[in-house]
């Protein structure tokens, strides 16, 4: 959270975090946020919002907020967009890593890397739904569209 206060502050942004705990919540937060002029949601990375996707994704469309996550199944359920790492391609890491320790090194021992691939996936149907217009740049720049 600090993270994302420094750099919003950075972008002459504003940075509102808004803790959920019920779908009413997310239902008020969203229309909240919806209110504020150029607002958009991020979605952070945690398993209440993985649970409570569909009902934050139907919640940012019908109050027309725009909406990034940081996982592909957030656009796959009906979401604008995703940016995340690739958690596919880090499942061979841990795997490395796992035999490491089998094999007697200590955890704590071991180097932390960071994920080395990322992915955009863009809702086109979500786009347009809330009246945005994709650059094309940015649509070849994607890994997925969802049309």
């Amino acid at each position: 959270m600090q993270s994302a206060e420094a750099a919003s502050a950075s972008l002459s942004m504003e940075f509102l975090a808004m803790p959920i705990r019920s779908d009413d919540e997310i239902e008020e937060a969203v229309r909240a946020l919806a209110e504020k002029p150029n607002s958009g949601l991020v979605g952070l990375n945690d398993s209440f919002n993985i649970e409570h996707r569909k009902t934050i994704i139907e919640a940012a469309n019908r109050h027309h907020l725009p909406a990034i996550f940081q996982f592909p199944l957030f656009p796959a359920d009906g979401g604008l967009m995703s940016y995340g790492i690739d958690s596919v391609e880090l499942f061979p890491r841990v795997a490395a890593y796992i035999d490491r320790i089998l094999r007697g090194e200590k955890a704590g021992d071991l180097p932390v890397q960071q994920p080395a691939k990322f992915t955009l996936v863009i809702n086109l149907k979500s786009a347009k739904a809330l009246g945005l217009n994709v650059p094309p740049t940015m649509l070849t720049r994607a890994d997925e569209v969802i049309e």
